[in-house]
């Protein structure tokens, strides 16, 4: 069984350690970033959305835990300035070692929960294309897909 617990100052200092880097890594495969613009992009994001570090208003950092054990990380923004209004996920990860065990799954229906006592009434989140476990799992919870960005690389032609 899986619990979350709001993270403190010393894990959120390792998870921006970590989330930062992997967010831009993340931006450069989706071909949305270059890889020379994509960690400052990434650590500006960061900051825009938590400018207050843990203490930035609607913002909800959780630790994932199964037992004792990290296994994960899920965030929530209650802003009503974010998705028209919804509750918005901006990560949810789990461990390598702990996936494929129901453990998103149970994280995200506690969060599903707590965004119900926090007062929101519905729940948006932002996938990545080539994330089809993750587009999987939210279809299998209810999401629906509201929107769809597609790009084609273009190669040159002869000359």
């Amino acid at each position: 069984m899986i619990s979350l617990h709001r993270m403190t100052q010393a894990e959120f200092q390792g998870y921006l350690a970590v989330s930062v880097p992997e967010y831009a890594s993340e931006k450069v495969k989706a071909g949305n970033w270059t890889p020379e613009e994509a960690l400052e992009k990434s650590r500006k994001t960061h900051e825009d959305l938590l400018p207050r570090g843990l203490e930035s208003p609607n913002q909800y950092l959780y630790i994932i835990q199964d037992g004792a054990t990290q296994v994960g990380r899920i965030w929530l923004s209650v802003d009503p300035e974010t998705a028209g209004g919804a509750g918005f996920i901006y990560d949810l990860f789990v461990a390598e070692p702990y996936r494929r065990k129901g453990i998103a799954e149970q994280a995200m229906l506690q969060l599903e929960e707590e965004a119900v006592r926090l007062g929101v009434g519905s729940l948006a989140l932002h996938v990545f294309g080539y994330n089809t476990a993750a587009r999987s799992l939210y279809e299998k919870l209810g999401y629906e897909t509201t929107n769809i960005n597609m790009l084609k690389v273009l190669t040159a032609g002869p000359e």
